[in-house]
């Protein structure tokens, strides 16, 4: 589910499902339940438009510190995914 983030919106609870999608300008926030992933580009022009889109990115990242900070239980690091399995590609 994808849309875009008023400046008015609640910011997304980080780390509770695999589908929510938020963006601010050209910046995509993806949220999983291992990671918040974000990517693109977001500009904060010295305007109106600027400060929502800054308040919106600062609700996200303070959402994404709460939960971290709060979880008693967070390791030093997860491990990285491991590939996918390769095969034969039945068209050669």
């Amino acid at each position: 589910m994808t849309r875009p983030e008023p400046g008015d919106a609640p910011a997304l609870k980080p780390f509770a499902d695999e589908s929510e999608v938020r963006r601010i300008g050209d910046l995509t926030i993806e949220n999983r339940t291992d990671q918040v992933s974000l990517y693109g580009s977001l500009d904060l022009t010295r305007d109106q438009s600027g400060l929502r889109h800054a308040r919106a990115l600062k609700r996200i990242v303070e959402a994404i510190v709460h939960a971290l900070e709060t979880q008693t239980d967070l390791p030093e690091a997860i491990a990285a995914p491991e590939p996918p399995e390769r095969t034969k590609n039945p068209f050669t």
